[in-house]
C-alpha cells in the first residue's frame, strides 16, 4: 500500500516567481513559463527518513511524499520505476573509464522513461477529474500517456509526426487513443494541439505545459542516488530533446541536498544532442540562457529531434549550475555506439541512449571526464522500439544443412 501524505506545498514559476495553488488545475504561468512543484522540504526533513523509503516496494511511488498525488485512490501504475543501474566494464574500459554505469529505462513499462512522467502526470490528471488528455509527441511519450490513460479510464488524443516510429503508433492504437499524424515536426504537432485545446477545452498534457510530468521523471535522480547507497556520481549524461528528464534529475538532486540525504558537489550534468538537432548545444557554446529554434532538424535519434524546448532555460540552468556541459554527436556515432554496446555489454539501447556513449567517449578523449570519474548514462528506452536502426547480418540455410 502507498502512503498519501504528500508534502506538496504549491506551484511556483521559476522565471517570475509567481505562486499558484496546487489544489486547482494549472498549466503554464501567466508569463508563459512552465511551473514547478514545490514541497515543504523542512517538514519532510523532520518527518521522513531514508530507512522509511528503503523498506518500501521497489517502484517510483516509494517516494510518494515527494510526489504531488494527494490520494492513493488516484495512483495510476503499471509497476514503473526502480530500473537497474548496471556496470559497463568492457564499454568503460574501451573508452578509458573505470566506473561507467547505465541506468536502463528500457525495461520500464511501455519500454521508455516516458512511463515515469505518464504515471505521475496521468495520476494527477485523474485527481483533477480530466476526461480527455491531448498532447503532441515524437512517439514514445504519446504511447506512454495513451496506455496510462487507458489504465486510468481517461480518453487520450495524440498528434505525432508522420515519420514517428511505427511501434509507437501501434501502442496508441492498442490503448484505444485517437491518433493523428501530421506532416512536419513535433513543433507543428504542438500548434495543432493548441488549437484543439482552445476549441474543446481538453486537458493539456504537452511537455512542460502541465507541472507533473517532471515529478515522475525526477524519480530517476532519486533512484540513482539511492542505488549508489545515497551517494552522488561525478557525471550524469542525458539525451536532451524537450529536456524534462534532465530538469527533473536536477530538481531531485536539489531536493535530496535540502533533505540532508546527500552532501558534496552535485554531479556535472551533460545534455547530449544530435548534430542534426542541437539547439541546447548551440546556446551553451554561446553562453546563452535560452536556445533558438533549430531549423531543418533531423536525426536518427527521433526522440531528441526537438527544435525548440519550452524549458530550454531550465536545462541550461541545470548545466551551468552543476558545472556541466552540452555536446552533440553525429548520427554515425550514434549508430556505431548502439552496435558497440550490444556487442560489448549485451545491451540493445535506443539511439538516444547510444548517443550518450558516443558523448562520453568524446568527453573522455578531451579530458573533460577523468579516468577515475564515476559516470552514469541514462538509457531512456529499449532498442527494440527502433529496430530498423540495426540491419541483421544472416545467411539462409537449407533444412538439412549444417553450420
Amino acid at each position: 500500500m502507498y502512503g498519501t501524505n504528500s508534502y506538496i506545498k504549491r506551484l511556483i514559476c521559476p522565471r517570475c516567481d509567481k505562486k499558484y495553488s496546487h489544489e486547482t488545475e494549472a498549466h503554464l504561468c501567466e508569463c508563459g513559463s512552465p511551473l514547478l512543484v514545490e514541497y515543504d522540504i523542512a517538514r519532510a526533513k523532520s518527518e521522513l527518513k531514508r530507512p522509511d523509503i528503503e523498506a518500501r516496494k521497489p517502484d517510483l511511488w516509494r517516494y510518494m511524499e515527494l510526489l504531488p498525488v494527494l490520494s492513493e485512490e488516484n495512483i495510476v501504475s503499471l509497476g514503473e520505476g526502480f530500473t537497474p543501474l548496471l556496470s559497463m566494464c568492457r564499454a568503460g574500459e574501451k573508452i578509458g573509464l573505470g566506473a561507467l554505469y547505465v541506468k536502463d529505462e528500457g525495461v520500464i513499462p511501455t519500454g521508455t522513461f516516458k512511463a515515469r512522467g505518464a504515471a505521475v502526470g496521468v495520476s494527477k490528471a485523474k485527481e483533477f477529474g480530466a476526461r480527455m488528455l491531448v498532447m503532441p509527441t515524437n512517439g514514445n511519450a504519446g504511447a506512454a500517456w495513451a496506455l496510462y490513460g487507458a489504465r486510468a479510464g481517461i480518453s487520450v488524443t495524440i498528434v505525432m509526426p508522420e515519420d514517428a516510429p511505427y511501434i509507437t503508433r501501434v501502442e496508441c492504437a492498442a490503448a484505444g487513443a485517437e491518433l493523428y499524424l501530421a506532416r512536419g515536426l513535433i513543433s507543428d504537432c504542438g500548434r495543432i494541439v493548441e488549437r484543439a485545446i482552445s476549441k474543446y477545452g481538453w486537458y493539456n498534457a504537452s511537455t512542460l505545459k502541465e507541472p507533473y510530468r517532471i515529478e515522475g521523471k525526477k524519480t530517476m535522480g532519486y533512484e540513482i542516488v539511492e542505488q549508489l547507497g545515497w551517494s552522488l556520481p561525478d557525471v550524469i549524461l542525458y539525451p536532451t530533446g524537450g529536456g524534462v528528464g534532465i530538469i527533473g534529475i536536477y530538481k531531485a538532486l536539489l531536493e535530496l541536498r535540502e533533505l540532508g540525504w546527500v552532501s558534496g558537489a552535485l554531479p556535472r550534468l551533460v545534455a547530449v544532442q544530435a548534430e542534426g538537432c542541437s539547439p541546447i548545444v548551440k546556446a551553451f557554446n554561446e553562453k546563452k540562457a535560452e536556445s533558438e529554434f533549430y531549423e531543418n532538424s533531423r536525426t536518427v535519434a527521433f526522440g531528441i529531434n526537438v527544435p525548440k524546448a519550452l524549458g530550454d532555460f531550465l536545462v541550461l540552468d541545470a548545466i551551468y549550475s552543476t558545472g556541466g556541459c552540452a555536446v552533440s554527436v553525429s548520427d554515425e556515432e550514434i549508430l556505431s555506439s548502439q552496435s558497440e554496446l550490444g556487442r560489448l555489454e549485451g545491451l540493445f539501447v535506443c539511439p538516444e541512449g547510444a548517443a550518450l556513449y558516443a558523448a562520453a567517449r568524446n568527453l573522455r578523449a578531451k579530458g573533460w571526464i577523468g579516468k577515475d570519474d564515476f559516470v552514469v548514462l541514462l538509457n531512456t528506452g529499449a532498442g527494440v522500439k527502433y529496430s530498423d536502426t540495426i540491419a541483421p547480418s544472416s545467411r539462409y540455410l537449407a533444412p538439412d544443412a549444417g553450420l
